[in-house]
Formats: C-alpha cells, structure tokens, sequence
C-alpha cells in the first residue's frame, strides 16, 4: 500500500510538470504547488520514511548515502524515473544531467541543504553537472530525471 501511495503522488507531481522547461520558473512552480509544510509535501517525506523503514525505497548503501531507484522511466511517473536519496554532510558521485533534474530536499535533522539549497524544491537544466552535496544535516533527496538519464563521470 506505501509503494503505490508513493507512486500515485509522485505521478501526480510529475503529471503536473510533463513537458515544462527545466528552469527557474518550474522551481517556482514546485515550491508554490507542493510546498514546503504543504500536506503533499509531508506525505511525500512520510511516504519516504516508510518506504525506506519497509526496504522498498533506498536499499543500497555506498560511501555513506542510501539510495536507490523507486520508480523507471515509461512508468506511474510518465517519462521520468525518480531516485531517492538519504544523505547527511556529505558529498556524492560527480555526475552529469543530460536531460535536466528536478528534485526535492525533505529535512530530516538540522537544517541541511542540498548543493546550497534549502528545503524544497530545485531544478538543474540539460547538461548541468555536479558532485552532490548536503551540508548542515540530513536529508531525503528525491529526485526526477527526464528519460531517466545520468551520467556518473568517475570523477
């Protein structure tokens, strides 16, 4: 019931931000649809705690991140696969986002933030890249990628 609960709502989501541009004004959009406190945005944290105390949701652990893939492109979340993360003061895999990413910080302790952002909602377009990073505490980082592509350079 958790995992088709978690799957309904982020179809929702993504059904909601199919075919938009990956800027600025989607993270606008995010933020003011699917707010921070918002009841979606507490189910989705919820779901998430539930998904990974069940086993379905972040069940592979490397260099200090659990995470995992809960859902593949072509799926409940249209052409988006969606990933989520568990990280604290650490720093990720450099990777490229060949088709953009879209993503949401969820708190968990402290008041941690993802590449500088606090929480909420954030969107990086085609081609952007990084080594992913919470500081100030932990967080779930649940994130969209169009077609479901990422690049890990190794790097």
């Amino acid at each position: 019931m958790t995992r088709e609960r978690f799957e309904g709502l982020v179809g929702e989501i993504a059904r909601d931000i199919a075919n938009r541009a990956l800027d600025d004004e989607l993270a606008a959009h995010l933020n003011a649809a699917w707010p921070v406190g918002g009841e979606s945005f507490e189910e989705l944290r919820a779901l998430c705690a539930l998904g990974e105390q069940e086993g379905w949701l972040m069940a592979r652990e490397a260099g200090g991140i659990r995470f995992g893939r809960a859902i593949k492109p072509g799926t409940t979340a249209g052409d988006f696969s969606v990933d989520v993360v568990r990280m604290k003061d650490v720093r990720g895999p450099h990777h490229i986002h060949p088709q953009g990413e879209i993503g949401a910080i969820i708190a968990l302790q402290g008041a941690p933030k993802f590449d500088g952002f606090a929480e909420g909602w954030y969107v990086y377009g085609s081609g952007t890249r990084h080594h992913p990073t919470v500081a100030g505490g932990e967080a779930y980082v649940l994130y969209l990628l169009p077609g479901g592509a990422i690049e890990f350079t190794g790097n």
